[in-house]
């Protein structure tokens, strides 16, 4: 049997403890009104992408604009709305997704209505996988000896949108939004911190029982979700000995050729670890996108990780796990630009016939970034916490033109459908 050593097994329990924090507990209903804010100085570009025959839309597709760092991603529904300051209004839009050409679009071409962009499947010829010698293992054991590379090493200043929401069933009870700075250091992600921009949030605890369910940590969550920094989390001394590692295929992503390695948790691990897919770009054999799982299959040790407190007479089930990171790459650079976090669980109640299900979703986009080369820092207390509660610290959605300037990932129908019911509650 493979043994791992307990300060290995305590950090990674520790780490499942930070990802998803649920609380549930009784609270009373509180919210605030909105913030004004106004801008100018930007033009907004809207677009949808599509796959270009069968005309389906693409989430999480990545939109950059040409020499910058602005960037946003699509929505659920292949949405996207990209604000461009105007000094910038002669660049492009570049937009990317796996297995797909690149498609490159002038500011210019851009009009009142939504545009539809058709991506193309790419049919670029690949390396026949049968000639070229792809072990699993070696491929991983280059990312790690490459990380220091591929990475950006210098103090960077980020600039992020955040979501997060929980749904009983289908109907949102609580959804939260925020901008945030987020200064990262050289220290990997327990050095880096997040500072509030704006924010707002509404939630209607008559929709979740009895119960307030609450996200702890933010933003935090999703900044220890990159792989590449946080080295506690997944490229450790022992990931050999926790997961096995073998070659799936090989893609297109970017315009670039990359392999898809896929790793289980070895079958005598018993704690949970996760299970899913590497994609590294085959000539700097950088990360350039994870998708995973937690094993749910021991459940009585899984549940132990998501809930910090609930009543004696309920169990809180996870049903499914899903973790997305995406990494993008500037001037031969790569750095972490989009994660996504699903959770859904059940409550079980005792002597209640009937269970309640709930989906919990936290995302995370880079939307600009630049170089900390005057060594900024923020005052402790000026930074957001690492056990923050944004539902407990944030405004309410009366101000359909609230985020101004700033890039925010676009709603989906049914985010923007409760966003409209909240500012309709709040009108009366």
């Amino acid at each position: 049997m493979t043994l791992i050593n307990n300060k290995l097994r305590s950090t990674v329990a520790a780490l499942f403890l930070s990802f998803i924090y649920l609380s549930i507990f009784l609270i009373s209903q509180h919210d605030l009104m909105a913030q004004d804010t106004g801008s100018s100085g930007f033009g907004e570009y809207k677009g949808m992408v599509m796959d270009g025959k069968s005309k389906k839309t693409l989430e999480y597709a990545s939109i950059t604009v040409s020499n910058s760092n602005i960037s946003t991603i699509s929505n659920l529904d292949g949405e996207f709305l990209l604000k461009v300051p105007d000094n910038l209004k002669n660049e492009s839009v570049i937009i990317s997704y796996l297995g797909y050409n690149n498609k490159v679009i002038s500011l210019s071409s851009f009009g009142s209505d939504v545009m539809k962009i058709m991506m193309e499947e790419s049919f670029e010829e690949l390396p026949d996988v049968n000639l070229v010698e792809v072990e699993a293992v070696k491929v991983v054991k280059k990312v790690i000896e490459q990380r220091k590379v591929n990475s950006y090493q210098d103090p960077l200043i980020v600039k992020a949108f955040y979501r997060e929401s929980i749904k009983k069933r289908r109907t949102y009870a609580s959804l939260a939004e925020a901008v945030v700075d987020v200064y990262k250091s050289q220290r990997g992600t327990q050095g880096d911190y997040a500072t509030l921009e704006r924010s707002r949030k509404s939630t209607d605890y008559r929709k979740i029982d009895t119960l307030v369910i609450k996200l702890q940590g933010g933003p935090y969550n999703n900044l220890s979700m990159d792989m590449m920094r946080n080295k506690d989390l997944f490229f450790t001394g022992d990931m050999f000995e926790i997961y096995k590692f073998t070659f799936d295929k090989m893609i297109n992503l970017d315009d670039r050729n990359v392999y898809v390695i896929d790793f289980v948790q070895r079958p005598s691990i018993v704690e949970p670890f996760y299970e899913g897919k590497l994609y590294v770009d085959t000539e700097s054999y950088a990360l350039v996108k994870s998708v995973f799982s937690l094993n749910l299959r021991n459940l009585e040790k899984a549940k132990k990780f998501f809930v910090k407190k609930k009543p004696a007479n309920a169990d809180v089930i996870p049903m499914e796990t899903k973790y997305i990171i995406d990494y993008k790459e500037t001037g031969g650079k790569w750095h972490f630009s989009y994660s996504r976090i699903e959770l859904s669980f059940k409550i079980k109640w005792d002597k209640k016939l009937f269970n309640s299900v709930y989906n919990v979703a936290i995302e995370m986009a880079v939307t600009d970034w630049k170089q900390n080369t005057e060594d900024v820092a923020v005052k402790n207390r000026d930074r957001m916490r690492r056990n923050v509660i944004l539902t407990d610290e944030t405004s309410g959605f009366t101000d359909p033109q609230f985020w101004g300037e700033l890039n925010v990932i676009e709603p989906d129908k049914s985010i923007e459908n409760a966003i409209k019911k909240i500012q309709r509650n709040y009108s009366r």
